[in-house]
């Protein structure tokens, strides 16, 4: 079992739905970011997701894609990210995935990638526009280096799909709640419960559920039906509203740490 799946089954061992937040590698400042993975988990993240700033995040909304051109205006790539991951491993342990998409693994060599990302301390990947019917090569060279490869299910995804996309997903399945981009919701989608339910008849992994989730109301409603929650363009949004590092220090470990709790038994 992998450090991933292995940090959600913990956390429902303990009754609670596991609890993932998204950062922006390299926002607002590279040299910050080893110490906000580390204040997201001691106040509560399980599991890490540590977007890979990209120049076309088709899959985000504008929260995300203004932190990916803030780091990418700081000259930040994707070497830059291995070596960001590699600082934190000095401060945490707790499981990191990156988020992100496929020109940046194809332009740096997708098997220099495996081994140095693996080497970093890196222990899963998602890459948005990757489908998993063109993807076995890749998940091939990343589960070889020991790196868990996750796959979205979405609404659209179909019941046909639905199994492959579960079948070939290791850490965890993650489920797009609703079509669209990221970024802020104000209710959660009525099909939610339906799709979770797909994926779980074809799957013994542990469902996450994210796109959308802002609150912590909208965790606790989230938590009844899935096995963890991504928290993604909210906790971006309150960081980069804080004016200083120790204030984006307080206001990320405040925000997580309220979520945290509305996940708690």
């Amino acid at each position: 079992m992998s450090g991933i799946e292995s940090a959600l089954r913990e956390a429902k061992s303990r009754r609670r739905a596991g609890l993932i937040p998204f950062l922006e590698a390299g926002d607002p400042d590279p040299g910050e970011t080893p110490g906000l993975i580390e204040a997201l988990a001691a106040s509560g993240a399980d599991v890490v997701e540590l977007g890979v700033p990209f120049s076309d995040p088709i899959a985000d909304g504008p929260t995300i894609q203004r932190a990916s051109e803030r780091a990418l205006a700081r000259g930040v790539t994707l070497a830059t990210v291995l070596g960001l991951v590699r600082a934190s491993r000095t401060k945490t342990s707790v499981p990191i995935v990156l988020f992100g998409y496929l020109n940046p693994v194809l332009a740096y060599g997708p098997e220099r990638f495996a081994r140095d990302a693996a080497a970093s301390g890196v222990d899963g990947v998602l890459l948005t526009d990757l489908p998993v019917e063109e993807g076995a090569e890749l998940r091939t060279v990343f589960r070889d280096a020991g790196l868990d490869t996750i796959q979205l299910a979405s609404p659209t995804s179909g019941a046909e799909r639905l199994p492959r996309i579960a079948s070939e997903s290791r850490g965890f399945v993650y489920c797009i709640s609703r079509t669209g981009v990221t970024g802020r919701r104000g209710d959660l989608p009525p099909g939610l419960q339906d799709l979770v339910a797909a994926v779980r008849s074809a799957t013994s992994l542990p469902i996450a559920v994210g796109f959308g989730i802002s609150s912590p109301a909208q965790a606790r409603a989230v938590a009844e039906c899935a096995d963890a929650v991504v928290v993604g363009s909210a906790l971006v949004e309150t960081i980069a509203a804080a004016t200083d590092p120790r204030g984006r220090l307080e206001a990320a470990s405040g925000f997580l740490s309220r979520l945290a709790a509305a996940l708690a038994p």
